[in-house]
Parts: C-alpha cells; structure tokens; sequence
C-alpha cells in the first residue's frame, strides 16, 4: 500500500515543505502513456511548487511513452522511471542537479538522453540496462558517476 498526500490528474504527490510550499510526485496512474509532470499544484487552496520526481516515482510503468518534466525539478530520485521499458526518449531540464541510482534502469526501449550542463551526480545503475541506448553525452558539470551507471549499455 503506497501511502501519499494527494493525487490529481493521475499522479500522486507528497508534501516536502509545508513553509516552503514544495512538493515531489511520489506515484503514477500505471495506465498513463504520456505525462507531463506540472511545474505547480494546487492542494486544498495552497500552491506547491514539484521540485522532485520520488524514489520509484514511475517504477515499472511500462505504457509510459513519453514524459516532460518541468525547470521546477531538481532532482530525480533513486529507481523513478525504473522498468519503463516503453519510455523511448527523456528530456531533462536545466534545472536538475543529481539523477538517482537506477533511476533509468532497464528502460529498454530508451534510444538517447540529454543530460544538462547542470548535473552534478549520475548514481549508481542509473542507465544500466538501458539495451537500446545509442547516444548519451555528458558534461564537464559531471563529478560523479556512479558504479555501474551504464552497465548493459551495449549500443552506446
């Protein structure tokens, strides 16, 4: 039983800071193809801003096709598009600074990634098994990457 704050439009978010009014999508409708995550949502009157996609935010949503998240995210937390295996190209905005172990993991069907000038982290696993993967270009931004991080990356 996964347990949230609330839910709109097919995704679930928790509350991080109720002063500083931000919040993370913790969990996805499984049927969803196509999201685009909203850089705000409105909770029972108040606007909080999304600044993180959780830990297994989207694990296994395998209908997930495309996604577009917004210059409001920061960080991508650990396992969030694990097993997206339908997820065939991922945009990451400028504002995000860290992707988390196995974040993209076995996403199967991924082709290529752009990764901002800022990232500073890529976790472990974070693109492992990513079979289809061709393109990935990293930038000097880059001061860690993870054990295994491209793991089964067979095509890059």
């Amino acid at each position: 039983m996964f347990a949230y704050d609330f839910s709109q439009n097919g995704l679930s978010y928790d509350i991080l800071s109720t002063e500083d009014k931000t919040c993370e999508v913790d969990d996805c409708s499984y049927n969803l193809s196509t999201v685009v995550i909203p850089s705000t949502v409105v909770n029972n009157g108040t606007t909080y801003t999304v600044t993180s996609i959780g830990n297994s935010a989207f694990s296994r949503c395998s209908s997930l096709t495309a996604v577009e998240i917004p210059s409001s995210v920061t960080n991508i937390g650990d396992y969030a598009f694990y097993g997206c295996s339908s997820l065939t190209a991922v945009e990451i905005p400028s504002s995000v600074t860290s992707i988390g172990s196995s974040a993209f993991e076995d996403c199967t069907g991924l082709t290529s990634v752009e990764i901002p000038n800022s990232v500073t982290s890529i976790g472990d696993w974070a693109f492992s098994d990513c079979s289809n993967l061709t393109a990935i270009e990293i930038p000097s931004s880059v001061t860690s990457i993870g054990e295994s991080a491209f793991y089964g990356c067979d095509r890059l």
